[in-house]
């Protein structure tokens, strides 16, 4: 997942975004998103929650694409282990996602009061009009494809359609781009994330995040991505300072992911 592969992303995730728009102009959706029912909050625990993700495929791990006919019954058993959100991934070239995933998911989990969230490469605000039509209650931006004023305009847009928007971060620079923003538009709605995924060699550097951590921004929620598969995974990030993890491929290749959320929320409080 080197900058070439987010800029080939980012490049696809702007055709979709201006195909979409051709089917749905922004009017008739932004009018659809805001007429419909608010979605749920998201409600953090005051000591560790975690963020449960679907995801069909990962590049990174290579394999075939799982089905999703399972979809909305593993959303309710992270819901049943206690997440605090579902991420659901969207991009359907590599990730084999779609905008009918995260309907689904928001559809099972909004009479449980949790939010779903897009994951994707967003980088157009009818991208987040589409996830707010299609019930999600967030989503993630990747502070590298953007430029400062770019996520300016998008956290404008996220804030009044009711979206929490986590801020994904890869190294140092991405963290002071965070803080940045932060400073510039507030904390409102806000949660910075770190990936500990090397984007030049695909592989997970769980260090990474105990690494950055005292660079983390103290305003927001921070929330630890990619490499927590274990009770002392979420043990040591909790205590590095992380209120959130954010865990797909342990989940979603675990055969009981309701228990594991369960294991991993338990461990991140009691650190």
């Amino acid at each position: 997942m080197s900058d070439d592969f987010l800029a080939a992303m980012a490049a696809g995730s702007r055709r979709r975004a201006g195909e979409a728009r051709v089917r749905i102009p922004y009017d008739a959706l932004e009018r659809q998103a805001r007429q419909a029912a608010a979605p749920p909050k998201l409600r953090l625990h005051a000591r560790f929650d975690l963020i449960a993700e679907i995801k069909l495929r990962s590049p990174a791990a290579g394999g075939p694409a799982r089905a999703d006919d399972d979809l909305p019954t593993r959303a309710a058993a992270y819901a049943a282990g206690g997440a605090a959100a579902v991420s659901v991934l969207t991009e359907p070239s590599r990730f084999d996602g779609s905008i009918h995933h995260l309907q689904r998911a928001a559809r099972m989990l909004e009479p449980l009061s949790l939010p779903a969230m897009r994951k994707d490469f967003i980088v157009d605000p009818y991208q987040l009009v589409e996830a707010r039509a299609a019930g999600a209650g967030g989503a993630l931006l990747i502070l590298r494809l953007l430029e400062p004023a770019e996520l300016a305009s998008l956290v404008a847009v996220g804030r009044s359609l009711e979206l929490f928007l986590l801020l994904e971060a890869f190294d140092a620079a991405d963290l002071d781009a965070a803080r940045a923003l932060i400073d510039a538009v507030g904390p409102e709605g806000l949660l910075v994330g770190v990936n500990s995924r090397d984007l030049t060699t695909l592989q997970v550097r769980p260090e990474r995040l105990l690494e950055l951590a005292p660079r983390l921004p103290r305003a927001v929620p921070c929330v630890a991505e990619s490499g927590i598969a274990s009770a002392d995974d979420a043990c040591a990030v909790a205590r590095a300072g992380y209120r959130v993890a954010l865990v797909g491929t342990a989940l979603m290749q675990s055969g009981d992911p309701g228990a594991l959320v369960r294991e991993l929320v338990d461990a991140g409080r009691a650190a």
